[in-house]
């Protein structure tokens, strides 16, 4: 269902006058987006909204509390403390009134009206894929996020996810790996990180040219309620969402369903029916999500004018060859092969194991040094208790 304002409110480059405006009116309690963009759309512009007498304020239908807000002229106050911590962030506002406003998110139910964005606002609009999941994935499942999403980085799609644990890091990672921009969606402020432990992601993603994003005012901590809402924003930005590993009662149910609401694509990988995580993506593969093992399969689901315009940018649109082209790598020196040999993607090797099984051609100090290495070029990843997988 397409959004309120995409059949009224103007779109243009805001002036300052008009940005302040949206600020205020997105600060003022009790004023929820659809409520704030239906008053913009009546009005024809934000900063008409906030100059409007009391009375038709509340005439608007809006809370006693809300017009109270706007009419006293503490919106238009809040709006300028927001500005002035914005000038020590590098953050930017982003309004529904802009250009630079992301068209996908235009189109849902109820589009925020405003984004605080760390980072190139562009990039809002290009063609990207959703990678979600659990916050507590099996190496099987982190592998396969960090997998696709250097995978469909590479060949041009913006991963998209919400920096949560597990799954949403293990797919910024992948995209990080691949040395392209990607974006994250928070539920708290764009100058809050959480979890805290993603603070070195974090600041990859902005170093590497992506985006940090949020519908929520600076110094806005987490809570429990800012997530689900969040979520509309993950899968209204991208052409599909992509599951990995989900239990039965998850956070990410509640993105798949917005994306199927918001006719989006839902791809799932399967996983072992015996683990509770993958009760998830198992139940959407049977009701219809595209079962994914592997890049192609969200590729040939790209809609024909998307996928071909990424197949020309990044040069393989008819090269047989591209495949070695655009990921070949440096061979491994043979110490770092015969590690890599032994270890799986889908199952963690404890350091004893890996000892035994290379103990005939490797002494414990050559597996240790090609340890370090490949997990210093991020090959590998070492979990709890001196376990290691390959990362791709």
């Amino acid at each position: 269902m397409s959004g309120v304002a995409s059949s009224g409110a103007a779109v243009r480059e805001a002036s300052f006058e008009e940005r302040h405006a949206w600020l205020a009116l997105a600060l003022t309690p009790g004023v929820g987006p659809r409520r704030l963009l239906h008053a913009v759309e009546r009005c024809g512009r934000a900063a008409a909204v906030l100059h409007l007498p009391l009375t038709e304020l509340e005439a608007m239908q809006l809370p006693a509390q809300a017009a109270q807000f706007i009419a006293s002229g503490e919106a238009a106050h809040a709006a300028d403390q927001e500005l002035e911590k914005l000038a020590g962030t590098g953050a930017a506002i982003l309004t529904y009134g802009d250009e630079q406003y992301p068209e996908r998110l235009r189109q849902i139910f109820d589009p925020p009206a405003l984004l605080w964005v760390r980072g190139d606002a562009a990039l809002l609009s290009q063609p990207s894929i959703a990678v979600v999941g659990t916050r507590h994935p099996t190496p099987y499942g982190t592998g396969m996020a960090e997998k696709l999403s250097r995978e469909l980085a590479l060949r041009g799609l913006m991963i998209l996810s919400g920096m949560a644990r597990g799954v949403d890091t293990a797919a910024h990672k992948g995209a990080v790996a691949a040395k392209r921009p990607t974006i994250a969606v928070w539920g708290t402020g764009v100058d809050v990180i959480y979890p805290k432990e993603n603070k070195s992601l974090a600041e990859q993603i902005i170093a590497g040219g992506g985006t940090i994003i949020s519908e929520l005012p600076l110094g806005t901590f987490p809570a429990p309620q800012n997530f689900p809402r969040r979520n509309r924003i993950i899968s209204g930005m991208s052409i599909g969402v992509l599951v990995v590993e989900a239990a039965e009662y998850s956070g990410t149910r509640v993105t798949a369903r917005c994306a199927i609401e918001q006719n989006r694509e839902v791809f799932a990988v399967p996983g072992n029916v015996t683990t509770k995580n993958a009760w998830g993506p198992n139940l959407l593969i049977k009701q219809g999500a595209k079962l994914t093992s592997c890049w192609e399969d969200v590729w040939e689901e790209l809609p024909g004018a998307i996928r071909m315009a990424l197949e020309q940018s990044n040069g393989f649109a008819s090269e047989g060859g591209s495949e070695a082209s655009l990921f070949e790598e440096s061979p491994l020196p043979p110490s770092e092969a015969r590690v890599m040999a032994v270890l799986r993607q889908d199952e963690a090797l404890q350091m004893d194991e890996i000892l035994e099984k290379l103990e005939p051609e490797m002494s414990s100090s050559e597996v240790f040094t090609a340890l370090f290495e490949l997990e210093l070029a991020g090959r590998i990843r070492q979990l709890p208790g001196r376990n290691y997988v390959r990362s791709f």
